[in-house]
């Protein structure tokens, strides 16, 4: 057995990750509430069907990057027949390690794709570029961390990253786009 057929089976369940959140919950549901693919994103996924994907999610519930991919990949996962398991990153390092962002960080979701035979086939995450270029613009209006200003400046941050996260149907859409290209 491969070694990330291990790691799937150690992963939770989508019911069972949502009903551990003791953050963002919410924020997942309505987006997973609101998110809908549309004729063409069935057709691509049911393409998919066949190729009997699984995946394993290392993933937060504190992480808004999290909160807005999960919903999105939920619904990818359902219409294309893939079984999705979740793992928390800090209890599942040795994984985490494996799969660092730009070799040092730790940054999730990262969405590991797998056949049945749990060989990799494609990795996603943590954000599509799209999502990547407006955080970027956003972090770059930030001040130093030195400067005294820099934590309301952040509070801020997070609160316009949230909000645009939870609201925005057109980056929702890169999001959809991405993943499923990902593993087309």
């Amino acid at each position: 057995m491969s070694s990330l057929n291990s790691w799937f089976d150690k992963g939770m369940t989508k019911d069972r990750y949502i009903n551990e959140m003791q953050t963002h919950k919410e924020s997942l549901e309505s987006i997973y509430d609101k998110f809908q693919l549309n004729e063409q994103d069935k057709a691509q996924l049911a393409s998919l069907k066949e190729k009997n994907l699984r995946a394993i999610v290392l993933t937060a519930d504190w992480c808004g990057d999290a909160m807005v991919n999960l919903p999105i990949l939920m619904r990818i996962g359902e219409e294309a027949d893939m079984d999705i398991r979740y793992l928390i990153r800090d209890e599942n390092l040795e994984l985490m390690d494996q799969y660092l962002t730009n070799g040092t960080a730790r940054s999730i979701p990262i969405i590991i794709f797998i056949d049945q035979d749990g060989e990799e086939v494609a990795k996603w995450g943590p954000r599509a570029p799209e999502v990547q270029s407006f955080v970027d613009e956003l972090r770059s209006k930030m001040p130093a961390k030195e400067d005294p200003s820099h934590d309301a400046a952040f509070k801020l941050f997070v609160e316009s990253l949230t909000s645009r996260f939870t609201e925005d149907e057109a980056l929702w859409d890169h999001i959809k786009k991405d993943i499923i290209q990902s593993i087309e």
